[in-house]
């Protein structure tokens, strides 16, 4: 395959520039201009943007035991439509992901997609925050690392053992951040919506809590910790502080929570409802300024797919979530870089590079010898959202026009995606 014309986005050479790529089978083999064809099937990029295939570190693929909502099929169907070529599942599926058995199950499923689907494990025996997995043994079979995503882990003697354990091994552990007490309601922001709506809502202080204990253990131990899904002006200066000291902290945050706003659930209902809410004006404001100094590192979906019916319930009996791997690098583009806050090519670092990083991956990169994993698009050619490779619509972004339009996602040297 001989990708013509592509303006070269590449973090990790520090590349932007007009360029040839040749691919044979899953490795790129020469970059650089007028390159010939030969035999090889010609993709003409002109006017087009080539960066490292995208890499979203916090999916929920529903599978096992919620395949209504998605399975690992349509989870990577949406995940290349969205540009990404690899993704890290988080465990709480059900059985949860806390035995090999369950790991194997969705790494073997994970192999027939076309691209490459990672698995975290749970930190804890059945998400119970009493008693740690056998960390060392799912290590050992492939567990990219290890999260309780979806539930706070409460007490900190077990939380202080899994970050020892964690950093023994070098694996990361990524920690949802939400303290119940300060939660009246979960998925609306405790404020002026919640008043309005005669809901308990969600304070920011839940987050906020949580933030500060836990990069203090990240800085005791020397854990990899992860903030995930970051939404609160506070915790983003906790994470900004516990840089500072040293500690290994890194925070991810979702295209939703630099994009919207509180008043969103007024418009959008339940497909404005997530975990952590949409908070504040100020709070969105403060996550971009973490993201352009560096505070936040990541940017990840949260990809949580639900059943129309599930979303059409009361706000206060929906489930939590939206569906995000088809949006993602478009928001990124129309809420990041478009306003000239970050360039194209941080854009592509924090939802490619570093994720990578974070999980113990070599990062993609256009260059000799690297794989062929690939994300072809228009920066700034608009397209539609109405329709979904997911099976779930649940997206506050459907009828939004949007830049970023993909065109080609190769995973592997293969396209797995075309448009």
């Amino acid at each position: 395959m001989l990708i013509k014309n592509g303006r070269i986005v590449d973090p990790s050479t520090g590349t932007d520039k007009v360029m040839d790529i040749l691919i044979d089978g899953k490795t790129i083999v020469k970059v650089g201009e007028n390159l010939e064809a030969g035999e090889s099937e010609v993709i003409d990029a002109t006017g087009l943007v080539v960066a490292p295939g995208l890499v979203d570190t916090h999916v929920h693929f529903r599978d096992p035991g919620f395949t209504y909502k998605e399975d690992i099929i349509t989870g990577a169907a949406a995940a290349a439509k969205g540009g990404f070529t690899l993704v890290v599942c988080m465990a709480n599926t059900k059985p949860a992901v806390d035995n090999l058995e369950t790991l194997e199950y969705i790494q073997k499923k994970g192999e027939t997609t076309g691209i490459h689907v990672m698995q975290a494990a749970t930190i804890t025996k059945g998400l119970k925050g009493e008693e740690l997995v056998d960390m060392e043994e799912l290590a050992s079979a492939g567990a990219a690392g290890f999260t309780d995503d979806g539930i706070p882990i409460m007490d900190e003697k077990i939380l202080t053992e899994a970050m020892i354990r964690a950093k023994a091994l070098d694996l990361p552990i990524s920690l949802h951040e939400e303290d119940p007490l300060f939660v009246k309601q979960a998925g609306v922001n405790m404020g002026k919506v919640s008043e309005e709506l005669n809901y308990g809502g969600a304070s920011r202080t839940a987050e906020d809590v949580m933030v500060a204990r836990d990069v203090i253990l990240a800085a005791h131990t020397g854990a990899a910790v992860c903030i995930q899904h970051i939404s609160s002006k506070n915790s983003v200066e906790l994470v900004r502080m516990a840089k500072k000291m040293g500690a290994d902290v890194h925070a991810e945050a979702t295209p939703h929570h630099f994009t919207l706003t509180e008043d969103a659930v007024l418009k959008y209902g339940t497909y404005a409802r997530m975990n952590p809410p949409l908070r504040t004006e100020e709070d969105r404001l403060a996550i971009i300024e973490g993201i352009k100094d560096g505070t936040i590192d990541m940017i990840v979906t949260d990809h949580a797919p639900h059943s129309v019916e599930e979303k059409a319930k009361p706000m206060d009996k929906a489930p939590s979530g939206i569906t995000g791997l088809e949006t993602s690098l478009a928001l990124g583009i129309k809420s990041l870089v478009q306003p000239g806050h970050i360039s194209l090519m941080k854009l592509i670092e924090i939802m490619s590079k570093n994720p990578a990083e974070f999980y113990r991956l070599t990062p993609g990169s256009i260059s000799e010898g690297a794989v062929a994993d690939l994300v072809i698009f228009g920066e700034n050619e608009l397209w539609t959202v109405d329709s979904y490779a997911s099976k779930a619509v649940n997206s506050p972004f459907t009828g939004w026009e949007l830049p970023g339009r993909i065109h080609y996602t190769i995973c592997d040297g293969k396209v797995v995606f075309e448009q």
